[in-house]
């Protein structure tokens, strides 16, 4: 079995209501309510709701894009509450949450191929070599066939 990678315990996510001239708190929405998970090593982990119900909050609360109200997150070992947030945004090179919505998560003027360059790009220094097999191996490992790759993302079905 492979190693915990992410390790969520208790996760809970408000959001304040304002209110009054003041714009004190009135009360709170209950975004994410004590979640608990964890992801390994090389594992998929889809998480899945109806509309509205705090899956994007939660991806956001985990990466400290939105601070939780309260519970522990680790990402390999660490403690994600306890870092700085320059240490935080070194760390979310190594994170990624994908949104199901292709056409609000994905340039459409990109091909499939092009899209998956680009982070590594960003955080690699790859010769084109390099680069060509790594695009090819995470094609592969998530079902895609080389010819897909100069698609774009309107001409996947949705299912």
């Amino acid at each position: 079995m492979n190693p915990v990678l992410v390790d969520v315990r208790h996760l809970t996510t408000y959001f304040p209501i304002l209110g009054g001239v003041i714009r004190k708190p009135t009360g709170y929405v209950h975004a994410v309510e004590d979640i608990s998970f964890q992801i390994r090593e090389q594992e998929t982990f889809p998480l899945v709701g109806e509309s509205g119900c705090g899956k994007s909050t939660t991806g956001r609360s985990i990466l400290r894009l939105i601070e939780p109200t309260s519970g522990e997150v680790f990402f390999d070992g660490t403690k994600l509450q306890d870092v700085s947030p320059e240490t935080m945004r070194k760390m979310r090179r190594d994170m990624q949450l994908i949104f199901q919505n292709p056409y609000a998560s994905l340039n459409p003027r990109m091909t499939v191929r092009r899209l998956l360059e680009e982070p590594l790009q960003v955080h690699m220094s790859l010769s084109q070599a390099d680069m060509n097999r790594e695009v090819s191996w995470i094609a592969h490992a998530v079902g895609l066939n080389e010819e897909q790759l100069d698609r774009y993302p309107h001409q996947f079905s949705g299912g």
